[in-house]
């Protein structure tokens, strides 16, 4: 897979026919021949920092084109063998890495000291202690969370989003729906271009299915079973059953109507509907033969397409790609201003796990919605 310039069809999509006049909206004159400086956040859990938050050091990892093993042996020695033999591993690049237009200048976390090991290991990134400063300061913003709840996500973006920057802003955006909602509409007001989804979005297996869709070779996707093999607790489901429920999000998008979710021990079903498509179904807590952390079935309605993280039977490669792909897809969106989901698919999803976890208390009831958007 190669990367390749925008476009002059690209453009004229994105412009109206602007660039017909040789007017350029500012966002695409500004990208060109641009590297473009990110600032990384860490978000908290419950008050307290993300020591190596997985979210920063693993996903935003690639925007960044060099790494310090030394440093990381010291800070971080757990993963050295799986970076070196993989994750960054110039020979696994999908013709893609290193990006030539991106690098992180500026991490911050509440605690600095948990950002010094990061700038350590990343050559060049500054630890930031004021977020008003530091949005001065970057062309945009990646805020990370691995395991958070969202609480503290429209604090720490807010800054860059008042100044138009374009942001990544880590699942469960909002914490809330109220709290997703919030930031949508702050991001909206500023023209600040947002990116908020799962990581799934980005599998090998999603691109193809999406590609089937698109090419109706097989018909109209009919069915879709998100399948997590994580073990299932509620607290655990409302911000890691954002994947699965993503997964459908992607495949068969917004225009959700209800959920209903049912709970046994450590595992749950949820029956997502829509007033005119199939409904579709996830299932948190499938137990697994081998790690591969998710599976999907998408139900064609001539062909049956299963897919895994995993390439070639390999989940570290499989892996590899969809971080990279996500990456590259906020990497895109600070050349084009083109945010990868609608703010709809944003919030339903947010919804939709709500939705969920209140048809619980009520013995599976079918929850619209429309009942959490109040």
């Amino acid at each position: 897979m190669t990367n390749h310039p925008i476009t002059r069809r690209d453009l004229l999509k994105l412009t109206g026919g602007a660039v017909a006049t040789g007017s350029l909206p500012s966002f695409v004159t500004a990208a060109e021949n641009k590297t473009f400086r990110i600032g990384v956040i860490s978000a908290a859990i419950n008050g307290k920092p993300q020591t190596r938050n997985g979210h920063t050091w693993h996903f935003a990892q690639y925007l960044h084109p060099t790494c310090d093993f030394d440093a990381l042996k010291k800070h971080y020695p757990q993963v050295v063998d799986s970076w070196q033999k993989v994750y960054r591993n110039p020979k696994f690049h999908f013709d893609m890495l290193p990006f030539p237009d991106t690098k992180i200048t500026h991490y911050y976390d509440a605690d600095p000291s948990v950002a010094g090991p990061f700038a350590e290991v990343f050559p060049g990134v500054q630890v930031a202690t004021d977020l008003e400063q530091m949005v001065q300061e970057v062309d945009a913003i990646w805020m990370g969370d691995a395991s958070g709840k969202g609480e503290d996500h429209f604090d720490l973006v807010a800054p860059g989003l008042a100044r138009g920057l374009p942001t990544f802003c880590d699942k469960p955006i909002g914490g809330t729906v109220a709290g997703t909602k919030k930031i949508l509409e702050f991001a909206r007001e500023h023209n600040a271009p947002l990116m908020s989804g799962s990581i799934f979005n980005y599998e090998w297996g999603m691109e193809a299915a999406l590609r089937m869709r698109d090419a109706g070779e097989f018909g109209d996707i009919e069915h879709v079973s998100a399948r997590l093999h994580s073990r299932y607790q509620l607290d655990g489901w409302m911000i890691y059953g954002q994947h699965p429920v993503w997964t459908v999000m992607t495949l068969m998008g917004a225009g959700v109507d209800a959920v209903s979710m049912y709970e046994y021990k450590d595992t749950c079903h949820a029956l997502i509907t829509y007033p005119d498509r199939y409904p579709c179904h996830v299932w948190y807590g499938q137990p697994f033969e081998k790690f591969e952390y998710n599976r999907t079935d998408v139900y064609f309605k001539k062909k049956l397409y299963t897919f895994t993280p995993s390439i070639e039977g390999d989940f570290a490669y499989g892996h590899l790609y969809e971080m990279v792909r996500m990456a590259d897809a906020f990497r895109q969106m600070l050349r084009t201003g083109k945010e990868p989901n609608s703010h709809q698919e944003i919030l339903e999803v947010t919804a939709i796990v709500h939705a969920a976890a209140r048809s619980l208390q009520e013995k599976s009831r079918l929850v619209t919605l429309a009942e959490v958007f109040v």
